[in-house]
C-alpha cells in the first residue's frame, strides 16, 4: 500500500541502544552504515542518537522520536539478556500486549538444532511479539526484527512506521537491505527519481579533487545536481547525485567529466574496492598475484582474500618480516640485504621477483619498510616503504613515506601496493 508522493519530505529518526556504546567498548558502526543505505536510496536520516540500556532512557529516545519523525529506527535491545529492554519497553510505550509467535518460536529452535547446540530457555523471549507488529525474518541469527505500523504522527498525513533491529550487524545488514528498505519504499514513495553514482578514487587528497573537478561540473551543479566530497584514508569518494527527471543522463554526462578529468586516479564506482576492481582485471586477463610482505604483516594478503573468489586469481603469499626468511624463501642476496638494507630499492626488489618465482605468478607485490615509532635514519625516515611489483615484462620500485601510526601505515601502504598493481593492468605503467 503507497500513500502519495512524500519520501523527501519524511522525517527519519535513528536510535542506536546498548550501553556499549555509550562505554566506548563497541564502534557505532550501525549510525554510518544505516545512514549510507538510506541516502544511497533517496532518504535523509534527520537525527541520530545513542543510548544506554536503561529503561526510561530507551522509552523516552522512542517516544520522542515518534513526536517528531515518520519513520524511527531503533537498533539493539532484542536479544534474550537481562539487558535486552527494547522489545517489552516498546510494547510497553505502544499498550500493546507481547504475544509469542510460532514462526519465529521455530526459527529459534531450528537455529540450535542445526548447530547441534541446546537451545537456552532465555533465547525464547526473542518470540515474543508486541501486537500488530510485522516480524521481520533473522536469517542470521534469533532475534527477529519488528516493524509496527501507528497512526500519522500530529500534524503529518503520512503513516508512521517503528522499526526495531537487532544490534549485530551480520544480522542487522541482511535485513536491512532485503526487508525494511523495500518497506520504506513502498510506504514512503520518493516524489522524484533519485540518481546517486559515486566514483572512487585513490592517491589524490580531497581538495586537489575539488580543485580538478568543481569549476568543470559547476554547469550540472548550478542545474540542480548535488556535488559532494568524502575523504577516508587513502581515497576520496566524489558523489554525484540528482533527483531531476532527466537524473540518470545527467549524471552520467558529469561522470564522464570526472572521469576524463580524475583519470588514473578513479579506480571504481559505487561500491566497488581496489582489491575487487584488481580482482576484477585479473579474472578478465586470466593472470595470477601473489605477495611478499614485511611491514604490512600480510595485510595486503588479507584485502584480496576478504573478495569472493579470490582463489582464481591469488596464489598465495610470503611473510618474510625476518631478514632470514627474505634470505631463505625468497632467495634476497645476503649481499643486497647488508648493503643496502632490508629497507631499500634492490631488497623490494628481490622480494618480489623471489615471490614470482616461489609463487609460479604472473604478477608478484614485495612491500619492506619502517612503520615506526622508531627505527628511523635521516636517510629512511619512520613512514619510508619501498613498493616492488614484478610483472611479466619486467620489475619495477617505488618509494613512499607514509608516516602515520602503525595501523594506518599499513592500510596506505596496503592502498599504494594495490594501486600500482592497478595501473599496471590497465596499462597505466608509471
Amino acid at each position: 500500500m503507497t500513500h502519495g508522493n512524500h519520501g523527501c519530505c519524511m522525517k527519519i529518526e535513528l536510535i542506536n541502544t546498548g550501553s556499549e556504546l555509550m562505554l566506548g567498548r563497541v564502534l557505532n558502526s550501525h549510525q554510518q552504515w544505516i545512514c549510507r543505505q538510506m541516502a544511497d536510496h533517496g532518504y535523509t536520516v534527520d537525527r541520530q542518537v545513542g543510548i544506554s540500556d536503561d529503561g526510561p532512557v530507551i522509552q523516552g529516545a522512542v517516544r520522542e522520536g515518534l513526536s517528531r519523525a515518520d519513520l524511527v529506527i531503533t537498533t539493539g535491545g532484542l536479544g534474550p539478556t537481562s539487558d535486552d529492554l527494547t522489545r517489552d519497553l516498546i510494547a510497553q510505550l505502544l499498550g500493546r500486549k507481547l504475544r509469542e509467535d510460532e514462526a519465529v518460536l521455530r526459527n529459534i529452535e531450528s537455529f540450535f538444532q542445526s548447530r547441534s547446540r541446546p537451545m537456552p530457555p532465555s533465547t525464547r523471549v526473542q518470540a515474543m511479539v508486541p501486537e500488530g507488529a510485522v516480524v521481520l525474518a533473522n536469517a542470521h541469527g534469533t532475534a527477529p526484527g519488528l516493524a509496527i505500523r501507528l497512526d500519522p504522527r500530529p500534524g503529518a498525513r503520512i503513516p508512521q512506521w517503528l522499526i526495531l533491529l537487532p544490534g549485530p550487524p551480520r544480522e542487522l545488514h541482511p535485513m536491512f537491505r532485503q526487508q525494511v528498505l523495500p518497506l520504506v519504499e513502498q510506504e514512503y514513495p520518493r516524489e522524484t527519481p533519485f540518481v546517486c553514482r559515486t566514483l572512487k578514487t585513490t592517491g589524490l587528497g580531497e581538495s586537489v579533487v575539488e580543485e580538478r573537478i568543481a569549476a568543470p561540473l559547476k554547469p550540472w551543479v548550478d542545474g540542480g545536481m548535488e556535488l559532494g566530497y568524502c575523504a577516508r584514508t587513502g581515497e576520496v569518494d566524489v558523489r554525484l547525485v540528482s533527483r531531476h527527471p532527466e537524473g540518470v543522463a545527467l549524471v552520467a554526462a558529469a561522470e564522464k567529466v570526472c572521469r576524463g578529468l580524475l583519470e588514473k586516479h578513479l579506480y571504481g564506482v559505487d561500491d566497488e574496492t581496489l582489491e575487487g576492481t584488481i580482482l576484477r582485471l585479473l579474472s578478465s586477463m586470466g593472470r595470477t598475484v601473489g605477495v611478499a610482505e614485511s611491514c604490512t604483516g600480510g595485510f595486503i594478503a588479507n584485502r584480496i582474500t576478504n573478495v569472493p573468489g579470490a582463489s582464481r586469481v591469488f596464489r598465495g603469499g610470503v611473510l618474510a618480516y625476518d631478514n632470514e626468511i627474505k634470505e631463505r624463501l625468497l632467495n634476497v642476496p645476503g649481499d643486497t640485504l647488508r648493503a643496502h638494507g632490508a629497507v631499500s630499492e634492490p631488497t623490494a626488489r628481490a622480494m618480489a621477483e623471489g615471490a614470482r618465482r616461489l609463487l609460479g605468478v604472473d604478477y608478484a607485490i614485495s612491500v619492506t619498510g619502517i612503520a615506526g615509532p622508531t627505527g628511523g635514519t635521516p636517510e629512511k625516515p619512520v613512514g619510508t616503504v619501498f613498493i616492488g611489483l614484478a610483472a611479466p615484462e619486467g620489475t619495477r620500485v617505488v618509494r613512499q613515506i607514509n608516516p602515520f601510526d602503525r595501523e594506518t601505515f599499513k592500510f596506505i601502504t596496503s592502498q599504494q601496493s594495490l594501486n600500482l598493481l592497478r595501473r599496471e593492468l590497465v596499462g597505466e605503467g608509471g
